[in-house]
Formats: structure tokens, C-alpha cells, sequence
């Protein structure tokens, strides 16, 4: 009996280190890659193990995995049948920097025994494979890439206040979701403003690339105008995709291919795997404008615009109001331009203009109108004349500076009874002054003088009434020099309003909230928040940034996790219309975090 053991033993023993022999476990990937493509690493062990333990990935970036799959092969040889399973590991990588790299082996337990796979060396080489007509300096991009960003302004040198347009646009040869922004730019130097116009739907279409058809889709559109002169530097946009990707499984001896086909119908040979992107940085060449034949009406206006004016009537009665507006329309910085104010008499009462601008946002950037609308009062009659007003504006496609005037206006004012008593006319446009009623009258008697009761000069009711007034003249004095140093510091008038403009942009947040006007709602949330900081900490539109934010704030000792609240609703509101999900709740989220931010910085600052 103990022989029949013992051959037992030893036959089980023999089966066992048959068994590992016949054991495979190999590592299946590319020998050469380029810089930021994606490939696929598989470790293939034909038999049945546990515990896999993956090899330390340096110098790549996992992208997904691993992911496991199971396939098993039956062959019949002269009525022999032998059974193969095949367990496959599988890792998607992305290559970072050029290189030759080995990675180590994995390890598997097979039979209470670790068993070891091979190394492989993998050689990352540098992308020269350039689309044909770009650089690496304004969008290029390789026909390797199944999915990528690529940033396209429509000019890479423009004059100071001219707008650009950059669209951002994504291209792909595989099915993509969830798409969103991770981290924007800081356009730093640039006036901004996002003119994406598809209601969070992406609109795509087809294009050939280097002999590749990839779908593309526009996916952010901005205007950017420059604020100084030099080299300014568009920084990356970062964003993040799913993207669906089929698995390379290698077919084992015997495979059924019914199977395989059956799978792939399935699904099951493809993986869903989160995929980071971002667009190449751009450098944009500023000019500045030409300083010869520049006319001293220019204050700023660059692009193509027309100047109208109207008044509403030309014959009046002194102390009568009328209005009179100047009216700026075309393609430029229209919100930008200073809509240049126009000289009345002397004797004419101008209240501060009511300025409105309606602005359009299509593919061909920022076009509408600006207005300046006064109201005035002559205070006295006579024939005046309005003189036209100027307006000049650069045009970049002409080079050169054009100047406009308004219309010419003839004013009839014709003296009221509440003028005044002085006989005082104008006539001839104030170069004629003449008096009426300038004839000596007699004196009036008024009889016999004489002292009646107790006068009140000298009297201690006198004297009290002449401290109290001193008293309220001295008060009013000083509130008045107190008011005026406050209107002549800027920074502190910007502070006291920033709160009381920010509620008015909410409050119109709020009317497209509930309209559900997702672009309008965004536009004026993002201005309430970037319009409340700018003024709060005296930063100038043009240096606004979300790091010139969070470095100020931190200098002004608001407390980080704010900070980083503020920041991250600035970022929220930038990519929210292109989030997945309803579209309701994340407006009214994000007006809800609106609204918390804005009074926990006030709080602190």
C-alpha cells in the first residue's frame, strides 16, 4: 500500500510540473511610440492564476486598467481533447516624454506558485508627423491621434483693440462623452469674452486630416481683445473626454471565432477609458497703433463703425428738457469704446448721459451698438447752435484712422415765464446780449420811518441763530469735502459699488434663470463674479485672471477654502453649459453658489 502511495505522489507530481511547464504568461505591447499617443499593454497567461500584480508603470501615464478578460479554446486531435483557458490583463498608456524605457515583469500565482511574465522595452520616439500647413506653435496635430484639441485663432497678429477669435475645436475618430472643461486659460492681456453659440448640443461635421476622416466638433468660442502691446501667450485648455476604445485581444490556438464575433456585437472587446487633453499654446503678436496722422478725437474705438445722433426737438421754452443722442453701431470693442461727449452752451443744464449697448456674438465675433443718450435743460432763451461731435475709430483692414461726425442742430429757445425776472436774452448763438426794460424808474415813497417794538439784530436769538448756522454751514463743508475725496478715490467707489453691481447682474441671472436662457444666464452670472472681484480688489479687466485673483485674495488674508470656492465657480461657469445633465439645476446651483460666494468674500474683504 505504501508503494501504490508513493507512485501516486509521484505522478501528481510529474502532472503539476507538467502542468507549469505548459503555463504561459507573456506581455504583448508596441516596441515604439510617439510622444502623447496612447497604446496598449496585455499580459497574456494561458492557464488559470490569481492574484495578478501589475508592474510599476514609470515614466508613462496609466490612462485605464487594467481590465481582465477570459476566453477559453477546445481542439479534438485523433479523439484527443485538450481544453485551454487564456486570462488576459490589459492596461491603456499614454507615452510622456521621449525615451527608452523597459518595463518590469508582472507576476501571477498559478498553482500556489508566482509566476513571472517577460520585461519589454519600449522605445518612445518624438511626433514629427505634423498636419500639413501648421506648426507646433498654431495647431498641429498628429494623423496617430485618435482624439484631440486644437486651438485656432483666426489671426496671429493684431493691433491693440482689435478682436481675435479663438475656436476651440475637438476631432475624433472614436466615440467620446461626458465631455467638459477641466482648467481654462487666463487669457492674460486680453479683454474676453465667450460668444459659444449651440445651447450645450456640440454641433459636428466631418473633415480629412493627413488622408484620415475624423468627426469635429466647435467646442468654445472666444473674442479676445488685446489690452497691451508685445508677444501675449495663450495658455493650454485643458479638457476631459470618455472615450470608447476597442481592446487588440489576441486570438490563442483553436480560438472560436463565433465567439470573437459574438463579443464585439457585445461589446465586450470594447473599453470606455477618461482621456485629458489640452490645446496648444499660442503666441499672438500685439501691435500698437500707428501714432502718425492719429487725431486727438481718438479715444480708443478700433474696427468698423458708423456715428448717427438725433434730438428730439429743436424749438423749445427756456427750462424745458429735451434729449439728444449719439449712437456708435458696428463690428469692433463696441462695449470697450468711449462714446465721445459733445459741447453745449454755457447755459445749458446736462445731466450725466444713460449709456446702453446691445452687443451680437456669432462666429465673426462682437458687433451691435453703443449709446449715449443726455438729457438737457436750456436755462435760457435765445438761438444756439449744437456743433457736430466726432467720433474716430481705427480700422484694421484699411490700416488707417477714420473720423465721423454727428449732425448739426439749430436751436430755437423761446423764454418761459418762470425764466427769471433779469431781462436777460440770447440771440444770434450768444454773440448778441441784449437787456430789456432797462429804463431808470422813479423811487416809491414809502412814508415816514420810525422805531417799532424790538429789533432782533443783537438780540441772543440773534446770536443763537448766527452759531447755528455757522455750526450747519461748518457740517455741510465737511460732508462735502469728505464726498467729494470719495468721488476722486476711484478704488474706493469701485469697493462701495462692487456689492450693489454684483446684486444687479444676479438679479438678471435670475430673470434668465427662470427663463432657462442658459448663454445669457452664464454671461451675466460670470460678470457678476468677475465685475464684484475687479471692482472689490481694484484689479483692471485687462489683468484679470484666475491667478491674479487667487494671489490677491490670498494677500487681502481671505480665508483659502473661499479662495478656492470663488475659483472653482469661476471655472464652473466656463464649462457648466457643455456639462452633461439638466440643464435647470445646474443653473440654479450655480446661482445658489453665486450668491454664497459673493457674500462670504464680502464678508472678508
Amino acid at each position: 500500500m505504501k508503494r501504490i502511495g508513493l507512485f501516486v505522489l509521484c505522478l501528481m507530481t510529474l502532472f503539476s510540473l507538467k502542468a507549469q511547464d505548459d503555463v504561459s504568461f507573456k506581455v504583448i505591447c508596441k516596441k515604439q511610440v510617439v510622444v502623447g499617443e496612447q497604446f496598449q499593454v496585455s499580459y497574456e497567461l494561458s492557464g488559470d492564476g490569481k492574484n495578478f500584480e501589475a508592474p510599476n508603470f514609470n515614466n508613462f501615464e496609466i490612462v485605464g486598467g487594467p481590465f481582465s478578460s477570459s476566453s477559453s479554446s477546445v481542439q479534438i486531435v485523433n479523439g484527443s481533447v485538450t481544453r485551454t483557458n487564456t486570462h488576459t490583463y490589459s492596461f491603456y498608456l499614454r507615452a510622456i516624454k521621449e525615451g527608452k524605457y523597459t518595463i518590469p515583469a508582472a507576476t501571477i500565482t498559478v498553482n500556489k506558485q508566482k509566476v513571472k511574465s517577460s520585461t519589454t522595452e519600449i522605445e518612445v520616439v518624438k511626433d514629427n508627423s505634423v498636419v500639413a500647413g501648421g506648426s507646433a506653435s498654431n495647431g498641429a496635430a498628429t494623423n496617430t491621434k485618435d482624439v484631440f484639441l486644437e486651438a485656432v485663432p483666426n489671426k496671429m497678429s493684431a493691433y491693440l483693440g482689435e478682436q481675435i477669435i479663438l475656436t476651440y475645436k475637438i476631432y475624433y475618430t472614436i466615440p467620446i462623452s461626458n465631455l467638459s472643461i477641466s482648467k481654462a486659460p487666463s487669457y492674460s492681456g486680453f479683454w474676453t469674452k465667450d460668444i459659444t453659440d449651440n445651447n450645450g448640443v456640440l454641433q459636428q461635421s466631418s473633415v480629412m486630416r493627413n488622408g484620415q476622416e475624423y468627426h469635429v466638433a466647435t467646442i468654445q468660442e472666444i473674442v479676445l481683445i488685446p489690452q497691451k502691446t508685445g508677444t501675449l501667450t495663450i495658455d493650454p485648455l485643458d479638457i476631459t473626454c470618455i472615450a470608447q476604445i476597442r481592446q487588440e485581444r489576441q486570438q490563442p490556438k483553436g480560438y472560436d471565432p463565433f465567439e470573437n464575433f459574438f463579443g464585439d456585437i457585445m461589446g465586450s472587446s470594447y473599453t470606455n477609458v477618461k482621456k485629458d487633453m489640452k490645446s496648444q499654446p499660442i503666441n499672438i503678436e500685439v501691435k500698437a497703433l500707428p501714432a502718425k496722422d492719429k487725431p486727438n478725437s481718438f479715444k480708443g474705438a478700433v474696427g468698423q463703425f458708423t456715428f448717427t445722433s438725433k434730438i428730439d426737438k429743436t424749438e423749445m421754452k427756456s427750462n424745458d428738457a429735451f434729449t439728444v443722442t449719439y449712437t456708435v453701431t458696428g463690428k469692433g470693442n463696441i462695449e470697450l469704446l468711449d462714446i465721445p461727449r459733445p459741447v453745449f452752451p454755457a447755459d445749458f443744464e446736462v445731466y450725466d448721459p444713460k449709456i446702453t449697448t446691445n452687443t451680437k456674438n456669432n462666429s465673426f465675433g462682437l458687433s451691435g451698438s453703443k449709446k449715449a443718450e443726455y438729457v438737457v435743460i436750456p436755462r435760457v432763451s435765445g438761438d444756439f447752435t449744437l456743433n457736430p461731435t466726432e467720433f474716430t475709430y481705427f480700422d484694421p483692414s484699411k490700416n488707417k484712422y477714420v473720423t465721423l461726425e454727428s449732425d448739426k442742430y439749430e436751436l430755437k429757445v423761446e423764454r418761459s415765464a418762470n425764466e427769471g425776472s433779469s431781462g436777460i436774452i440770447y440771440a444770434g448763438g450768444q454773440e448778441a446780449i441784449k437787456v430789456v426794460g432797462s429804463d431808470i424808474n422813479h423811487i416809491m415813497t414809502i412814508g415816514d420811518l420810525h422805531k417799532e417794538g424790538t429789533l432782533l439784530f443783537g438780540s441772543p436769538l440773534y446770536i443763537i441763530i448766527i452759531l447755528a448756522m455757522i455750526v450747519v454751514f461748518a457740517a455741510a463743508f465737511i460732508i462735502y469735502k469728505r464726498i467729494n475725496k470719495f468721488n476722486q478715490n476711484q478704488v474706493l467707489v469701485r469697493n462701495k459699488k462692487a456689492t450693489k453691481i454684483a446684486k444687479k447682474r444676479l438679479q438678471n441671472a435670475y430673470s434668465y434663470l427662470k427663463i432657462k436662457d442658459q448663454n445669457h444666464f452664464y454671461e451675466e452670472l460670470s460678470q457678476a463674479l468677475w465685475g464684484y472681484i475687479s471692482d472689490k480688489l481694484n484689479i483692471s479687466r485687462s489683468q484679470l485672471s484666475m491667478d491674479t485673483v487667487k494671489e490677491t485674495m490670498t494677500s487681502k488674508n481671505v480665508p483659502e477654502d473661499i479662495v478656492n470656492q470663488f475659483i472653482e465657480l469661476l471655472n464652473s461657469c466656463e464649462y457648466a453649459r457643455f456639462a452633461p445633465g439638466d440643464p435647470g439645476k445646474k443653473m440654479d446651483d450655480l446661482y445658489q453658489k453665486g450668491i454664497e460666494v459673493i457674500t462670504k468674500a464680502e464678508k472678508n474683504l
